[in-house]
């Protein structure tokens, strides 16, 4: 199975632990990239203000999640809450990625380790 494109993310709303298993070319073992952190906004002028903070925030980090699938054909997003549904969504109507399958899973906290064992788990690499 290694000879398809995968990758895997534990995500939560500040920070995202990515695991793949290609470069830009070729599919080898799986490794981890380096963590994705969001930008988190603090004290705002209006709630409507916080909240369209909040919102090109959650964008500008799932954009930098999102630079790190390319080229995937699977992917596996861990996390707790709902901010991997709504990365899944995110995914789902960007054009490039209309044809990657998305698994989804829910887990507490994961160390880069554990990432990275759940995510081999799971593709059984």
């Amino acid at each position: 199975m290694l000879e398809k494109k995968l990758a895997g993310i534990w995500m939560d709303k500040e920070k995202a632990i990515v695991v793949k298993n290609h470069d830009a070319q070729n599919a080898f073992k799986f490794f981890l990239c380096s963590p994705v952190k969001a930008e988190i906004q603090h004290g705002n002028s209006s709630e409507n203000a916080g909240n369209n903070a909040e919102q090109t925030n959650r964008i500008k980090y799932f954009k930098k999640i999102e630079h790190l699938l390319i080229n995937s054909q699977e992917v596996l997003i861990i996390g707790p809450g709902t901010v991997q549904e709504e990365f899944k969504h995110y995914l789902e109507e960007t054009p490039q990625f209309k044809n990657l399958k998305i698994h989804l899973d829910t887990a507490q906290q994961m160390s880069d380790e554990q990432v990275l064992e759940k995510v081999k788990e799971h593709f059984n690499a």
